[in-house]
This record gives C-alpha cells, structure tokens and sequence, in this order.
C-alpha cells in the first residue's frame, strides 16, 4: 500500500513539474489577452454573417482566454450585438477546445505535434459547425433569451490599472477557474498511471474507429477543462490508446456538455443545437483518423523528448510556484463562497 501511494505520489509530482514552466507562460498571455481583447472589439469584429465572419471568430476562439463567466454567456452576448447564429456557434465551437494556456500545456506533455494539431482542429471545427449554420440552422430560432453579459474584472473596459488586471485574471481569476478540475485531471492521471498496465487500452479498445467512438461518447456528455483534461489523455496514451482517440477526448470533453447544449437549444433553436453537437462529433472523429494516420509515421513520445526538456531546476521551481498559485487561488475562492 505503501508502495502504491508513493507511486501515485510520484507521478502526479512528475506530471505537474513537466508542464508548470509552460502553464505558467500560458497564464501570463492568458493575463496579457485579457486585457488586450476586450469583449467589445471580439464583437465588433464577429458581427453580421458570412464567411470572414466565421473565420475570425473560429481564430478568435482558439487563444482566447474568457472570464469565469465562460464562454456561453460570452457567446450569447456576441449574438445578441448583432453576430450571425453561424459566427456565435464558431466562437463557441473553437473557444472551450483550447486556449493559450491549453497548448503550452499540451506542448509540455503530448509534444510538438499534438499543440499544433489541437488548435488547428478547434479552428477547422469552429468553421464547419459555423458553416453548417449559416446553411441549414437559420430556421426555428427560438426566443432570445442571452446570458447575463460579463461582468468580471477583466472584462471591464477601464484602462488605468491594465497591467495588474492582467496579471490578476491570469494568476487568480483563471486559476481559480481551472484549479480544481485540473488538480483533479492530474490525480486523475496519477491513478490511470499507477493501476492500469501497460498496453491496457489498446488490448481492450484496439487502435481503430472503436477506440474514438468510445471516447467520443465518454466526452461529449460531460464537462472536461481543456488544461485539465491533458494530463489525463496523456495517462491514457502511455497505456495504450491511440493519439487519434485521446485527441477524439481532447476535443469532445470541452467543447460539449449538458449545460451548453441546453442553452443552444433554446437561445439558437433545435435545429442549430443538433448542428453544434454532430460537428462536434464529426470532426473529433475525423481529426482523431488523422492524426493517427499522421503518427503512424512518427514516434510521438509522452513527455519525455529530449529536445522540449527544461532543466529539472527550472521544473521543479515552476511546480513549486504553481501549486501556490492553486493553492492561493482554490483557498481564495472558498473564502469568498463562504462571505
């Protein structure tokens, strides 16, 4: 028992010291966009339709960091000032998938491949599922009713103070947004690490279409943090799942839940409803056959290439700071809950 503890604690210990100096640069950019990009230039830029509408939405989306409102609220108010039903599901499609802390994260732990394939596959999604809107969902829109619009700090439009606004959202407010499922995305991990052997995965599931369907399914229904959910697909990699279905997860986890397709459905109309989630679904399927297809010819290597290694230094310093960063930020909000 002994043993099995030290081993779990040993691994969430690597874990998070191989991705902390790179969350903790995503925070900082994160901090820096949020101030930077405020909500009224995102929507100034998605209003009204057509496809250039869609593209700079979808690239929007992709590095975006939003305040703990979220992105539905956000998406919400973007539609109500004006843009398409086809811009705000391209936003709300490309956003929750990634974001800039996601791929440093995803650098730090899948490699090279994966952060640039990840991103890329949110844009690709955020355009189609805007695309497919524009074409087939604009009948049946259901009463507006948006979301209450952002409110948070970092969404203000004052400019004195930016810098520390900045450096507040990106070490307080989205870690205290992201903390707790990503703590728990890194156990999570730990434990797969520790109790499933080697090669588990791909005896039980294989290594073809079964596998992402299983994923597909296992991530469409629930909510999984972009940052959070890595560490868990790269457990799952290490023990036999292929790229292509941990990337099906990667992809379904954030971008689908109960509550967002909910709130499509009755802002946006059934008809857009069912075009968000079989996009979804469709292009995690066939971004996860690419990329298996892609590292069939590569090695892809789960944290542990030579040429992305910091100094174990460096490693451990940033772990450190990390976890006073979540622990600052966790104990603050559950300060603030109880007042």
């Amino acid at each position: 028992m002994a043993d099995f503890i030290k081993l779990i604690i040993t691994d969430f210990w690597v874990t998070i010291a191989e991705m902390s100096p790179y969350l903790l640069f995503g925070f900082f950019i994160a901090g820096l966009l949020s101030v930077l990009v405020s909500q009224q230039l995102v929507e100034k830029h998605l209003g009204g339709g057509g496809l250039w509408s869609l593209l700079k939405a979808s690239i929007f989306g992709v590095p975006l960091p939003l305040c703990s409102c979220g992105v539905i609220p956000v998406s919400m108010s973007l539609h109500k000032h004006g843009a398409s039903k086809g811009s705000t599901i391209a936003f709300l499609l490309s956003t929750p998938q990634t974001g800039i802390d996601s791929i440093f994260v995803t650098l730090s732990l899948l490699g090279p491949v994966f952060a640039v394939f990840r991103p890329v596959a949110a844009l690709i999604t955020g355009l189609v599922g805007g695309t497919l809107v524009d074409v087939f969902g604009q009948g049946g829109e259901a009463q507006k009713n948006p979301a209450e619009k952002c409110t948070d700090e970092c969404c203000s439009g004052e400019k004195t103070g930016r810098i520390v606004k900045g450096l507040k959202y990106g070490f307080v407010t989205l870690p205290r947004d992201i903390g707790k499922v990503m703590l728990l995305g890194l156990v999570i991990a730990a434990f797969i690490s520790a109790l499933v052997p080697g090669g588990y995965f791909a005896e039980k599931l294989g290594t073809g279409i079964f596998a992402m369907v299983v994923m597909m399914f296992l991530g469409i229904p629930v909510y999984v943090c972009a940052t959070a959910s890595v560490p868990v697909a790269a457990a799952l990699i290490l023990k036999g799942l292929t790229p292509g279905a941990a990337l099906v997860f990667l992809m379904t986890g954030p971008a689908t839940n109960a509550a967002s397709f909910i709130t499509i459905w009755k802002t946006l109309g059934r008809a857009t409803a069912i075009i968000y989630l079989a996009t979804v679904a469709g292009c995690a399927l066939l971004a996860g056959v690419l990329l298996d297809f892609i590292a069939a010819g590569i090695d892809i290597e789960i944290a542990t290439r030579p040429g992305w290694m910091l100094p174990d230094i460096v490693k451990y310093a940033s772990a450190v700071v990390l976890l006073a960063v979540l622990g600052y930020a966790l104990l603050s909000k559950t300060k603030a809950n109880h007042q």
